[in-house]
C-alpha cells in the first residue's frame, strides 16, 4: 500500500469525511477506503480523457492526394 501526504480545503475536508463515514462507517480503515475508492472513481474518469486527446497511432496516411482518394474504379 502507499501513502500519500495531501492538503485540502477545510470545507471539502469535513464533507469528505462526512460523507466517507455515511458511506463506509466509522471503524478502522474506513476513511482509507473511501479515499480508495475517491481516488480510483477519479483515475477511471480521467484517464479515458487523457487516452483521447493522445488519440491513437493509426499509422499516418498513406495517400497524401486527396483526388486520389476519391477515385472511382469500376469493377
Amino acid at each position: 500500500m502507499g501513502t500519500m501526504t495531501v492538503t485540502v480545503k477545510d470545507d471539502v475536508e469535513k464533507r469528505f469525511r462526512k460523507a466517507a463515514s455515511r458511506a463506509m462507517g466509522t471503524g478502522k480503515g474506513s476513511l482509507g477506503k473511501a479515499v480508495t475508492a475517491a481516488l480510483d472513481s477519479w483515475v477511471e474518469k480521467e484517464d479515458p480523457l487523457s487516452f483521447l486527446e493522445k488519440g491513437l497511432p493509426l499509422g499516418g496516411l498513406k495517400e497524401k492526394d486527396r483526388a486520389r482518394w476519391h477515385e472511382r474504379h469500376p469493377d
